[in-house]
């Protein structure tokens, strides 16, 4: 008898422009067993009825900020990764981000273990190679880091030690860094913005007569991301080993991107919802509660990045889920530049993405593929996440796709989710009825159903 069967609902479709099919998930050992016709008779220890409701492959979102342990009332793995279970998310990745940062075999297995500890969902956590140390690359990895992380700008004042071994500006270090990468076979991501161009367009910004809230991205125009994305393409390419851009968020970087997959370089690309959805004006409504780097830009390159997600340009639908508290927020208001940069956004990124598919703008099966198989074929999780087939984990996101939802930023989970003002008040087709990790519902009718440590660490099974 299997442990769980989720019988009458609506499984993902496996091939595009297809509608979803009824089928039976029989789930055992936290993992799906077999995917069976709606009519065939099963024995299962718990049923759910999932009458009306669409079965889909757990979401995983590649770019996650928990806080932990440093800053616990922004957030952490534990009220971070319920947000996600509430969310249907059944996956994260952790940015080596922490204090002390995770760029030490040491620091990073002390991250994990606290992960495994307090997590309701699985986790994957990054390591930081800019020590340029060999051993410690290498031991993260062997330890199972689901991919490496750099920055090209320099560290935040006053947070140095969360980027010890993450920030790396000299595109020589930066080049060294990349080898001893590629050596360990996995994937690195980067967050690419030129700091001296950054240093040059802040200083102008601070001079700018007008509204304080346009600063931000005046102090970051798009030639800021575009040139140090064409840097490392080509370092990459000199290399030849596959690199991640994650948040891209202009025409320009999308261009340079579109012709570097065109010529066959090894890049995967990521955007975040805030991206697809916004423009600069909404900082004139939620000011410094709107900072993210890089910024929220024009129409046009939303319309850009539009088009690269539907073109397939674009890999990866992810949050950069951020949290801070409003107090760090608020104390922004009229010097925007010294905001902290970052936003909260898990428990969004299913609905938001749904709600394409359902209104028809996107493929339904080209919204799985962006939230969570394209993320689980690039990071070495496919095919045991980001599918429903037989031998697949049984991590599943549950939607109900006839209800409407207004997002109301006081039902969130995330610690910094009085701080969610860009998704607050927006009406959306469908809602996460329910998430499973590992077989076990986790988050059903609105309420967190697991417990700390639910959740599995993940590292690249291929």
């Amino acid at each position: 008898m299997a442990d769980l069967a989720i019988v009458n609902g609506k499984l993902a479709p496996t091939a595009p422009n297809a509608d979803p099919e009824a089928g039976t998930l029989l789930i055992n050992g936290g993992r799906i067993e077999a995917v069976l016709p709606p009519e065939e008779y099963v024995a299962a220890d718990q049923i759910f009825d999932a009458e009306g409701l669409l079965v889909l492959p757990g979401a995983i979102d590649i770019h996650f900020h928990c806080r932990a342990p440093s800053f616990p009332e922004r957030g952490d793995f534990g009220s971070e990764s319920k947000a996600a279970a509430a969310g249907g998310v059944t996956t994260i990745f952790e940015m080596p981000i922490s204090k002390p940062c995770a760029s030490t075999t040491e620091v990073w297995l002390a991250r994990r273990d606290l992960a495994a500890s307090h997590a309701h969902v699985n986790i994957g956590l990054y390591g930081a190679p800019g020590r340029l140390d060999r051993k410690e690359i290498e031991g993260m990895a062997a330890a199972g880091a689901i991919a490496f992380k750099l920055f090209t700008t320099e560290a935040v004042k006053g947070r140095e030690d969360e980027f010890t071994g993450l920030s790396v500006t000299n595109i020589d270090e930066i080049y060294q860094a990349l080898e001893l990468v590629r050596d360990t076979g996995l994937r690195c991501a980067f967050h690419a913005e030129d700091q001296r161009l950054i240093d040059m367009f802040t200083a102008r910004a601070r001079g700018l007569e007008g509204p304080d809230h346009f600063r931000h991205l005046r102090s970051r125009p798009s030639v800021v991301e575009t040139t140090a994305a064409a840097q490392l393409i080509a370092v990459a390419e000199t290399i030849d080993t596959p690199i991640h851009l994650p948040h891209v968020s202009s025409k320009s970087t999308v261009d340079v991107i579109r012709h570097a997959k065109a010529r066959g370089a090894k890049i995967s690309a990521e955007t975040c919802p805030h991206y697809l959805h916004f423009t600069e004006d909404i900082l004139e409504k939620i000011g410094p509660y709107g900072k993210i780097n890089p910024p929220i830009r024009h129409e046009e390159d939303r319309e850009a990045l539009w088009e690269a997600v539907r073109e397939g340009v674009i890999d990866v639908i992810a949050t950069d889920h951020a949290p801070f508290t409003p107090a760090e927020k608020e104390a922004a208001w009229g010097d925007i530049l010294s905001a902290p940069p970052g936003h909260p956004g898990v428990e969004q990124l299913v609905p938001l993405m749904m709600d394409e598919a359902l209104s028809g703008r996107l493929d339904l099966f080209h919204v799985v593929e962006l939230i969570s198989t394209r993320p689980a074929e690039l990071f070495g999780l496919y095919p045991n996440k980001g599918v429903l087939r037989a031998g697949a984990d049984a991590d599943l996101t549950i939607y109900d796709p006839q209800s409407r939802k207004i997002i109301n930023r006081q039902d969130g989970f995330s610690r910094g989710a009085d701080c969610n003002r860009l998704y607050d008040g927006m009406e959306i087709q469908g809602e996460v009825a329910a998430t499973i990790v590992g077989g076990k519902t986790v988050y059903h009718g609105g309420e967190i159903m697991g417990s700390p440590g639910d959740g599995a660490i993940v590292q690249p099974c291929n």
